[in-house]
């Protein structure tokens, strides 16, 4: 028996529970490992919301990251051992691997052993933010030195993954945010702009920083308005990365920007990079020399006890957070 989060309907945070389950010995090609840490991913409160892109069956599970020792290893799994310190890469499904409790199973191959340098909160705040920003930055975009990138809600552990990732390849960062009230801890994150978007003119303020030569990549998990003056700050034949879907509003697409720039628009998921071997080896490689060489830095919001997993999503939920939040166990 092990302590599990689950969901019995879709809701708010209230309507997770914990509970005590019987949970089976990992499967051929999986890892189980005891949980010390977990980090939360706002697809999680999507899931839980019933917005979000699997359908769950009740009683369902939830998380994609977790931190902590090998308990047991199923049929099949080499290069681990029981006590080994290792963290995960999102699997494919959290539906089907869920984190969120005291012992979770995951396919080997997303079960890294991570720098002995890094705390468990740390090491459970690595592999969705800066996997999902090395695929779209490094593996799609192919950024290098001063090509201009815009990074939205870059407050958010992605946001700030994305800062440390482009800076580590000497691109320039223009982050975008709602407010000033986070403009300084963006600055002293690594990013070379901010731009507070309600406050200021986005258009005009990216133009002028970007000129000119303009903007060749936008990474961006929010859509809504936001589209129209970043597809108008954008240069000739660049990439605008779609990679969440955080704005309520509609989306408009800019076509005659799209036409006259000859932009590209995309759709990005990080199982793109995680559901193939070969990209998966290589962000892994990656981001464990990043975190080696400290390029690759996790920036830890708050952490909360699992006891009180209810008040970590309303917190995750509340846009307060400059980074990840993490539970500890």
């Amino acid at each position: 028996m092990a302590r599990v989060v689950r969901f019995h309907e879709h809701g708010g945070p209230e309507v997770l529970r914990i509970e005590d389950v019987d949970l089976p010995p990992p499967g051929r090609g999986e890892v189980q490992i005891r949980v010390k840490a977990l980090g939360l991913n706002r697809a999680e409160a999507m899931m839980r919301a019933g917005h979000y892109l699997e359908t769950p069956s009740f009683p369902a599970g939830l998380g994609f990251e977790a931190a902590g020792t090998v308990e047991a290893l199923g049929e099949g799994v080499d290069g681990l051992a029981r006590g080994d310190a290792v963290s995960v890469i999102p699997p494919l499904s959290m539906l089907q691997w869920p984190a969120y409790g005291e012992l979770a199973s995951f396919p080997s191959a997303h079960v890294v052993k991570h720098p002995a340098s890094l705390s468990w909160e740390q090491a459970a705040a690595v592999w969705m933010q800066y996997v999902t920003a090395y695929g779209a930055l490094i593996d799609i975009a192919a950024i290098r030195r001063a090509t201009f990138v815009v990074i939205t809600a870059a407050s958010s552990s992605v946001g700030l993954a994305a800062i440390q990732i482009a800076n580590s390849v000497g691109a320039t960062t223009i982050a975008v945010t709602r407010s000033s009230a986070k403009k300084q801890a963006l600055l002293d994150a690594g990013a070379a702009h901010v731009i507070a978007a309600a406050e200021e003119d986005l258009e005009g303020r990216l133009k002028a920083i970007a000129d000119p030569a303009g903007v060749q990549v936008v990474f961006d998990p929010i859509g809504g308005p936001i589209f129209e003056p970043l597809t108008a700050a954008m240069a000739r034949g660049g990439l605008l990365i779609e990679y969440g879907a955080l704005s309520a509003e509609p989306t408009p697409f800019p076509l005659f920007k799209v036409l006259s720039k000859s932009l590209t628009l995309r759709g990005y998921v990080v199982h793109e990079i995680t559901g193939d071997p070969a990209r998966l080896a290589a962000a892994k490689a990656f981001v464990l020399d990043g975190l080696r060489s400290g390029a690759l830095q996790p920036v830890i919001a708050r952490t909360f006890p699992f006891e009180q997993i209810v008040d970590a999503h309303r917190f995750l939920e509340s846009n307060q957070q400059f980074g990840k939040v993490v539970v500890s166990l």
